[in-house]
């Protein structure tokens, strides 16, 4: 085991509610990216504690010192501690009795090197006490100078134990690992790319979705694409992993933004997957409704251009139709399609123009209503629907610009001829 670094705690603007903890629980420890981030000296997104007692009695000992305790996980050995506004989960120290690649059933142990082993990294599995000594059992600090992410112990045995970890590993490798993956944790993703099928469909989603936004995606969804990972989540790029990983790597290169909707659209389209395919796709990974949402209408038509987008009239006739995020992820899909391609008649200039428009211009709304129709004297029925299309059409092809006052007297006019 590697002690030798040392983190100055006094430090964290937390320090006085990490210090409570070690107040009522003195042999607690920080866990996990805690202590990684802290040896990075990047910002910390959660303040995770490892404890040797159990549950019940975290809860009875925080309770007793006025503590807010909330029971979030008890039959996972955790619990959560509210301080000054701050939440901070504290879960018993922990060993695999038995996994089936989804579930672990696990017992309480006192014995820190047995919960750092069921841990999926190295970078992972160290933790810090009070004070600030890292207690390293698997070589994390080693491993993060070295910018290198290694399963802790053997890989396949960690990837069996939750599948999950594959994914996890192409995350961090993203974020963290500055060095091409050894071939031998390769080896044993592609071994064990088959288990990701069993997870569930959220628990992919959830990771896939952080690969998609994170640092280096177009490298880690090659060396998903290599590992065979890449076709066990997205079937629908089978065979075209290529395709689907240049448009986004255009994407990226044009400048398209950071949007896990849009790069997934980006995916699948570069893929020439149909609006079907698309749609058994995001219902698969159950994506959120506005998600799934996003994605399918990126994918769809019309798809404004330079070309066919040229003035403020048009913008208005694609708005009045189309939701402006989905019109303008087609106007980056597009883009990055016409780059992919060597498609360079555009000039950059004119798709900035554009996506500026697109941005800039209010949404215009069609004035009327069917009770506007019923008003003039049509009786409710399809006569309404009719009469309502004919004007808004009308109203479309002036570029959205009459107003209420206007509609109605085109409404008139087209009721009196009869038409």
């Amino acid at each position: 085991m590697s002690n030798g670094q040392h983190i100055l705690l006094e430090d964290l603007s937390v320090f006085p509610a990490l210090k409570k903890i070690w107040e009522f629980l003195p042999e607690a420890r920080l866990v996990g990216g805690a202590v990684r981030d802290l040896l990075l000296n990047t910002d910390v997104a959660d303040f995770d504690f490892g404890t040797p007692e159990p549950p019940e009695q975290v809860s009875s000992i925080l309770r007793n010192g006025g503590i807010k305790v909330i029971p979030t996980g008890l039959s996972h050995g955790t619990v959560t501690a509210v301080i000054e506004g701050n939440n901070f989960e504290i879960t018993t120290l922990r060993r695999d009795e038995q996994t089936d690649g989804r579930h672990a059933q696990v017992a309480w142990t006192r014995n820190w090197r047995e919960d750092a082993a069921r841990r999926d990294f190295t970078i992972n599995a160290m933790s810090c006490g009070l004070n600030g000594q890292v207690h390293d059992y698997f070589g994390g600090q080693h491993d993060l100078r070295m910018s290198r992410i290694r399963f802790v112990g053997d890989a396949r045995e960690r990837i069996r134990e939750d599948a999950l970890r594959i994914l996890r590993f192409f995350r961090f490798q993203g974020r963290f690992g500055g060095t091409e993956p050894d071939q031998e944790t390769l080896d044993a993703i592609s071994d064990c790319a088959v288990l990701v099928r069993k997870l569930s469909a959220e628990r992919v989603w959830a990771e896939l979705r952080r690969i998609l936004v994170g640092p280096h995606v177009v490298q880690m969804l090659e060396l998903m694409a290599r590992s065979g990972v890449l076709g066990e989540c997205f079937p629908e790029l089978t065979g075209r992993d290529d395709t689907a990983i240049a448009l986004l790597a255009s994407l990226i290169a044009c400048g398209g933004p950071c949007d896990e909707s849009l790069r997934l659209a980006a995916l699948l389209k570069g893929a020439g997957a149909t609006l079907d395919m698309i749609e058994r796709c995001v219902h698969r990974l159950r994506l959120s409704r506005s998600g799934a949402t996003e994605v399918i209408s990126m994918s769809g038509y019309p798809i404004p251009t330079p070309q066919n987008a040229k003035d403020d009239d048009d913008i208005a006739r694609l708005l009045a139709n189309t939701p402006r995020s989905s019109l303008t992820g087609r106007t980056w899909l597009a883009r990055a399609e016409a780059e992919q391609h060597g498609l360079t008649s555009i000039a950059r200039e004119d798709w900035v123009a554009l996506l500026c428009r697109l941005k800039m211009r209010e949404q215009p709304h069609f004035p009327l209503a069917g009770r506007d129709i019923v008003a003039l004297g049509v009786l409710a029925g399809p006569r309404v629907g009719e009469v309502l299309s004919v004007v808004r059409q009308w109203w479309l092809d002036g570029g959205c610009h009459e107003g209420k006052k206007a509609c109605l007297t085109f409404a008139k006019y087209e009721l009196a001829t009869g038409r």
